[in-house]
């Protein structure tokens, strides 16, 4: 995923029937001293354009998750850990919705890819907590963050095949219990695209070391040895036991979803078909070991082969990166679909640029949720807290930094808090109305 995302949800295996809201997004997350320029790739299609592209999706069973820019922070300001939708079970896509506890559940959160790694060190975890806190405390209510870092020493999670630093995984063990305590969910990415923090190209080199002759990258799609390091990795992840909580991962509520992939990409088989067997292959692999959790594969929404006028038309400069926007996302065991924006770093500014991006956004994710629509919330890229001037790439939010852009998210969360809270009220009041209609209205 990219910096200055927003992603909206938009719910699982069913017709679309809202256009999404597709921006163009840088792709990078790297770490502060790894940072490289995305591509262009800005997007120019129409809204009508769009119109057509949701119609077509929406012939198919999948949700979307649209990432765009906007920048992060607030709802009611109280502090209480009071999410959306409320509840602390597992959240399901039923239709074009999310549900928490048979309510609606609208997914108003940001991204912190740095929450596992700063956590791994004791000393910085005061950062993690401060962060989760003022989120909860804005009403935000879904972090997306790495459950993956590897090769390399520091603090990354795989060291190497199977051999894990356990610091680092107790560092993501403190994040879902602080964010346990602070009511948000959490979406975890398995592995990246980009090789940052080691990503693909660190399996294939894995795969290398081991004797295999591979050639590109892309054989990270497709090579046994490499799949079954993968395979490993979602395992180890998924039946980690929480050593804070007592909790396996695959039994926490806490978790909202898991990522295949952070924005995959093959460009040596634009076809898509390459990526389309991996999907396949890995999302039953993730369902064979939990069924308590949706799953999403990480797509930054360009279509492919399956729609092939909506290449030209929709996709940036008719860019390719060997996905497929409707097909990846009709696999079984898919269960939203996502989709990446993009807006100028720092675009904030004196002109408030970024205010009226997310001002745009957030009312298309509000009007979606008002009418029932498959558009259900967004995260923004990226949260941070005082302190971590290293970080910074140009479309962080640091609470306080802000206050127009605050005010703007701020503002969307309330919004989705009272609809929430109006849906749950309706839902409450169907019982007691036929109670009524069967006791004489007495």
């Amino acid at each position: 995923m990219a910096p200055h995302e927003l992603q909206l949800f938009i719910a699982a295996f069913t017709s679309l029937q809202v256009p999404f809201f597709h921006l163009a997004s840088p792709h990078r997350h790297c770490h502060p001293k790894q940072r490289r320029e995305p591509p262009c790739r800005h997007s120019t299609h129409t809204q009508r354009e769009r119109e057509q592209g949701m119609r077509l999706f929406g012939a198919h069973r999948a949700a979307l998750l649209v990432l765009a820019c906007v920048v992060v922070v607030v709802i009611h300001g109280l502090g209480e850990a009071e999410a959306l939708g409320g509840g602390g079970g597992f959240v399901r896509a039923q239709g074009t919705r999310f549900v928490l506890d048979g309510n609606p559940y609208y997914a108003n959160g940001f991204n912190a890819y740095w929450l596992m790694l700063l956590a791994a060190d004791p000393s910085q975890r005061g950062k993690v907590t401060a962060a989760l806190g003022e989120a909860a405390g804005h009403g935000l209510t879904v972090a997306r963050t790495w459950a993956f870092s590897d090769g390399g020493g520091g603090n990354a999670l795989q060291l190497s095949p199977g051999n894990y630093n356990e610091n680092t995984f107790k560092g993501l063990d403190f994040v879902l219990s602080e964010a346990r305590k602070y009511g948000i969910k959490v979406i975890l990415s398995l592995v990246d695209n980009y090789d940052s923090f080691g990503g693909r190209k660190q399996y294939v080199n894995w795969a290398r070391a081991q004797g295999q002759g591979i050639g590109s990258d892309d054989e990270f799609f497709t090579n046994p040895v490499v799949k079954g390091f993968y395979k490993n990795h979602v395992k180890t992840v998924l039946t980690r036991k929480n050593t804070i909580t007592g909790v396996a991962y695959r039994d926490d509520p806490t978790i909202l979803a898991w990522e295949l992939m952070n924005e995959p990409r093959c460009q040596s088989d634009l076809s898509g078909r390459t990526v389309q067997s991996w999907i396949t292959e890995m999302a039953a692999h993730v369902k064979s070991i939990d069924r308590n959790h949706m799953l999403e594969v990480g797509l930054e929404g360009f279509y492919g082969a399956s729609s092939p006028s909506r290449i030209a038309a929709v996709n940036p400069s008719g860019y390719q990166l060997g996905t497929d926007f409707i097909a990846n996302n009709q696999v079984p065991g898919i269960d939203f679909a996502t989709v990446v924006g993009q807006g100028r770093p720092g675009a904030a500014g004196v002109h408030g640029e970024r205010d009226a991006l997310y001002g745009t956004v957030y009312a298309k994710i509000y009007e979606s949720a008002r009418r029932g629509g498959a558009t259900v919330g967004g995260l923004f890229w990226q949260l941070l807290v005082p302190g971590m001037d290293s970080y910074r790439d140009g479309y962080e939010v640091v609470f306080g930094e802000t206050p127009s852009t605050t005010g703007v998210i701020t503002t969307n969360s309330r919004r989705l808090r009272f609809l929430s809270k109006a849906f749950a009220r309706a839902r409450q009041a169907q019982p007691a109305r036929g109670k009524g209609r069967h006791n004489g209205g007495k």
